[in-house]
């Protein structure tokens, strides 16, 4: 089979982002009185999630920063359910592969499954936080605000979403998934509202990023404004969000999937698919076939988001840790995610598979796109049919014009 050319290209997307993380976070912790909240002794904590948020580190040693320049002390709990397999030193594990360690941050890490149960909401479902922040004198609650890959509402990922599922850990996790989208569409707020309000939470600190992966929006919001405010900012996510420069296509490759590009692995808003059970499929984009070719090293072997691909490689499937992608999709009940797709011996061969499965379309006319992740999208690669159509636009960079494909001597596509 002769496979298409394809070309290189960037999309350029208009964007503006914040050019000084620690300034910006010194004038948010002004913004919300800081001072008058953060005593000297105290101890606060600070919670961190398990995405690739860009400048992750920075961003929580400026907060650190500031905590200590109030006299107090700032320690880190990992604010994820059952990330990590679910485990204490499998929640640090994740933070270490974003690069938050007590080195980059200059604060200790208190990572601990335990929790306490703060109240219930109106539905009855009771309300947990991580015991090391229940025990502290203040918590900021920090996290990125972002069109959710579930579910679609007016609140989604963000501050509350850490403040719920993230501060209550693995039991809080369970306590929602038990009821199903529902559990996190509109439980999960109201979830996040009394874990805030139960607690020595001191504020809240929503990050917006743009579509080049960049910090576009760091606020600090006052504990009784994060629900109102957040609800704002996720119109504002919404709108930098980034998108594929085309919405039909026979076959996206993805080159790596993982945790730490999004929690199911691959954003289900860039690629159209969302898989759980009740929930309407996306419109668009449209695409025949995805192919997942490998696992990132910082989701510990942790596939979910496998499901959503309908071709992968040996590579990635000899990655796979069971217990840990298991624990992650038992406990969100949306078992589809981690069902393993058909498994090819390269890249070059799930693409000949893909390509012989594109009924009635010829290999040198198959519209075909290759992104590193589903983060990140501004760089690609397009086959021919796609280049055509796309090359004349302005919002279009060709780095490198029409080719062969290249892969290595195993039959894996060179590195982007």
């Amino acid at each position: 089979m002769t496979l298409p050319k394809v070309a290189k290209i960037r999309q350029k997307f208009q964007t503006e982002s914040v050019n000084d993380i620690p300034g910006a976070i010194v004038e948010q912790f002004l913004h919300v009185h800081a001072d008058e909240k953060i005593k000297p002794g105290m101890e606060i904590a600070i919670t961190v999630g398990s995405r690739g948020i860009a400048n992750i580190p920075l961003i929580v040693k400026s907060v650190a920063d500031e905590i200590k320049k109030r006299g107090a002390s700032p320690f880190i709990i990992p604010a994820m359910g059952s990330h990590g397999g679910a485990t204490a030193e499998g929640q640090i594990e994740v933070l270490e592969g974003l690069g938050v360690t007590e080195e980059s941050t200059g604060c200790e890490i208190r990572s601990s499954m335990d929790v306490v149960e703060v109240g219930k909401t109106s539905d009855g479902i009771p309300v947990y936080i991580d015991k090391n922040a229940y025990q502290a004198d203040g918590i900021i609650v920090m996290g990125r605000v972002k069109p959710h890959t579930d579910f679609k509402n007016k609140v989604e990922s963000g501050v509350l979403k850490m403040a719920s599922i993230g501060m209550g850990k693995h039991k809080q996790a369970l306590a929602l998934h038990t009821h199903g989208i529902k559990g996190i569409s509109e439980m999960m707020p109201e979830v996040g509202k009394v874990a805030i309000a139960n607690s020595n939470t001191l504020f809240g600190i929503a990050i917006v990023e743009n579509a080049h992966e960049e910090i576009a929006i760091i606020e600090a919001i006052e504990k009784d404004r994060v629900e109102e405010r957040e609800r704002e900012l996720l119109k504002e996510a919404f709108a930098l969000m980034p998108s594929l420069p085309v919405e039909n296509m026979d076959i996206l490759v993805v080159d790596e999937i993982g945790k730490n590009y999004s929690g199911t692995g691959m954003d289900t808003n860039i690629i159209g698919r969302i898989r759980v059970l009740g929930v309407e499929e996306p419109q668009k984009p449209s695409i025949k076939y995805v192919i997942a070719s490998n696992l990132s090293e910082a989701s510990h072997g942790n596939a979910l988001g496998i499901g959503l691909a309908d071709l992968t490689t040996k590579r990635l499937f000899e990655k796979i840790d069971y217990q840990a992608m298991n624990e992650n999709v038992i406990t969100s009940t949306f078992l589809a995610r981690a069902s393993i797709p058909i498994i090819l011996e390269n890249d070059q061969e799930a693409l000949k598979a893909a390509l012989r499965a594109n009924w009635g379309v010829s290999p040198e006319k198959a519209r075909i796109a290759r992104i590193p992740n589903t983060l990140h999208i501004g760089e690609l690669y397009v086959s021919e049919a796609i280049f055509n159509e796309l090359k004349d636009k302005e919002n279009i960079e060709v780095l490198e014009n029409l080719h062969e494909m290249k892969f290595d001597d195993n039959g894996y596509f060179l590195p982007m």
